[in-house]
């Protein structure tokens, strides 16, 4: 197993930990995607970060081809709905009054159910502590699921008690290394879902972005027994980000 990283099941094992995070960050998809690859490709430490898309966006899965046509030409609120290609597979998620959460680490094995569970053990933690219990879906995942990534909720997914689902999550792999994305939909509107989606999401109040980012963060501290202090990516870092994001963005949706 690599310096650095550990079983997130038994933080305690002896590895130093030695986690980076990003602090939050509005932008647009494209950028946003190309951070995640830049981390997942070349991060020298495991990382997280939590960051919203502005404007707002609907991302696709890597593998994720057939769209339906208007998705080309939607706009909300005078500004065109960018269509972004994810590392990660799934289906396509709507960015609007959501936040998305990204890690990125190597070393835990190759058991990709169990990596998916142990991954997302720090927002059912965060989630519970906010009063809101949360569960892993049942769901299989079949070959016609439906476009919507909300639609469905499988073992890489968190749904409520009451079997709404909150967070999708998808992972790509290089080796060892996992980039995990994960989607959290907390105040979506019900207009633009029923223009993207044909339908309305049901949806629970839950609590303001800012409060569940702050009890996600005391949560991961807590099971990897760290202390994060935010630390932003550097110019030499952003200047290879973009030399990256130029290599990537002729590829086709």
């Amino acid at each position: 197993m690599p310096a650095g990283c550990g079983s997130l099941s038994s933080p305690g094992s002896g590895f130093e930990l030695m986690w980076r995070y990003l602090p939050p960050l509005a932008a647009p998809g494209r950028v946003q995607m190309a951070v995640d690859r830049w981390l997942w490709q070349v991060s020298d430490r495991p990382c997280l970060r939590f960051y919203t898309w502005s404007p707002l966006a609907i991302s696709l899965g890597y593998s994720q081809r057939q769209i339906p046509e208007h998705w080309q030409h939607l706009h909300w609120q005078g500004q065109p709905v960018e269509l972004v290609r994810r590392p990660t597979g799934g289906r396509a998620v709507l960015h609007q009054g959501d936040l998305t959460y990204s890690l990125v680490v190597w070393g835990l094995g190759q058991r990709r159910r169990q990596v998916y569970a142990d991954l997302c053990q720090f927002l059912r933690v965060g989630f519970e502590r906010l009063g809101w219990p949360l569960r892993l879906g049942q769901e299989r995942y079949p070959a016609n699921a439906p476009i919507n990534c909300f639609a469905r909720a499988t073992a890489a997914d968190l749904v409520l008690l009451s079997g709404e689902k909150v967070i999708g999550s998808a992972q790509a792999w290089r080796g060892d290394r996992v980039l995990q994305q994960g989607s959290l939909v907390l105040t979506p509107d019900p207009d633009l879902w029923q223009q993207v989606f044909g339908s309305v999401p049901h949806r629970q109040s839950l609590p303001p972005l800012e409060v569940v980012q702050t009890a996600l963060l005391e949560a991961f501290e807590g099971q990897w027994q760290v202390k994060l202090t935010p630390e932003p990516l550097s110019d030499r870092e952003w200047q290879e980000i973009n030399r990256m994001s130029n290599l990537t963005c002729g590829l086709p949706l």
